[in-house]
């Protein structure tokens, strides 16, 4: 394998230490990508330069002109801590003629968008839940047609930011309460979607022009309260303590070989939809009668080795290594056009 020159972009809080040595799993928790990420490719001879960025673009320009990268990992979730921005960095490197990991800018901005993904989807036939965006500033009216129990979120922000058991209401003054949350503290506008009992199915695509679907994922419940409602919230995702406590876990799900068959299809037809390319995750609610209900797309998805994504490669025969040496392979093997 020819060592390459890896130049990685992070944030600049998720700079990882060199060792893991005195610090507890909630510590880690929020760096822990980065810090596989960049200790497996220099595992595997690469030569990585770690880069945090926040503010200004400046400094990835300066560092490609130092480092001369064969390639940047792109492992940046925000810009300005904006979500939505994020495509802006991708624009950049593209403008640069850098090649780069990870999604394209276009794909980014489509995918980012919650009510903008679900209304194409929509478009194309492919069932998503009901919803009703609610912008800052504007009071909140739920349109008649769209019913309770509904789920409450940012409309851009990713991670479960923001999402907790009191997103799911059931009546317009928890909406409204709940709106004003999302408005208020995570600064964004808010998505209010029908709640779709089921399960939480996850499945991750890693491709450019030929796509590869890896095995279905599941989030499963042990020890929630009784009644509680079955979702990925922000301590679900980043609370090993909490997750441990009820018994929350992630595994391969157990579906019939042709509802298998059905997703796999419909992930390729979501993935090209949506003009993804690199890797990205996608996640559904899966109804008891076998009904799959298109949630969101999350491009660039957390690749911690012991996250959905890399275990469900590993499920499917690929090593943590491998892994993220085919991300670096198609970055490397971006269309030219492209840049």
């Amino acid at each position: 394998m020819k060592k390459l020159r890896v130049l990685a972009l992070m944030h600049p809080d998720f700079v990882p230490p060199d060792k893991l040595d005195g610090l507890t799993p909630a510590e880690i928790d929020w760096w822990k990508t980065e810090y596989d990420v960049v200790t497996t490719l220099r595992a595997v001879g690469h030569d990585v330069h770690v880069l945090g960025v926040q503010y200004d673009v400046n400094p990835i320009r300066e560092a490609a002109a130092a480092f001369r990268p064969d390639v940047v990992f792109n492992l940046l979730e925000e810009f300005h801590g904006q979500a939505l921005l994020d495509h802006g960095v991708v624009s950049y490197l593209e403008l640069l003629r850098l090649r780069y990991t990870g999604c394209n800018a276009r794909g980014l901005m489509i995918a980012r968008g919650k009510a903008l993904s679900k209304k194409l989807l929509a478009y194309h036939r492919i069932r998503v839940p009901a919803f009703a965006v609610f912008p800052r500033g504007r009071a909140v009216r739920r349109p008649e047609k769209l019913r309770f129990p509904l789920i409450v979120k940012s409309l851009v922000e990713h991670a479960s930011l923001g999402i907790a058991l009191a997103s799911v209401v059931d009546d317009d003054e928890r909406l409204a309460e709940r709106v004003a949350f999302v408005h208020e503290r995570i600064g964004t506008d808010a998505i209010a979607e029908q709640f779709v009992e089921g399960r939480e199915i996850y499945v991750g695509v890693i491709g450019n022009e030929r796509v590869q679907v890896l095995p279905t994922w599941e989030l499963c419940f042990d020890n929630m309260p009784p009644n509680a409602p079955l979702i990925a919230t922000a301590r679900v995702k980043h609370d090993p303590d909490y997750a441990e406590r009820r018994g929350i876990r992630h595994q391969p799900a157990d579906l019939p070989s042709d509802l298998q068959r059905r997703t796999a299809a419909l992930c390729r037809r979501i993935y090209r939809l949506l003009e993804l390319d690199g890797y990205a995750r996608i996640d559904f609610r899966l109804t008891p009668s076998g009904e799959l209900y298109f949630l969101e797309a999350n491009p660039n998805p957390e690749i911690a080795e012991r996250e959905e994504f890399a275990q469900a490669a590993l499920h499917a025969g690929v090593s943590y290594p491998a892994l993220l040496q085919k991300i670096v392979n198609l970055g490397l093997r971006r269309p030219q056009q492209d840049l």
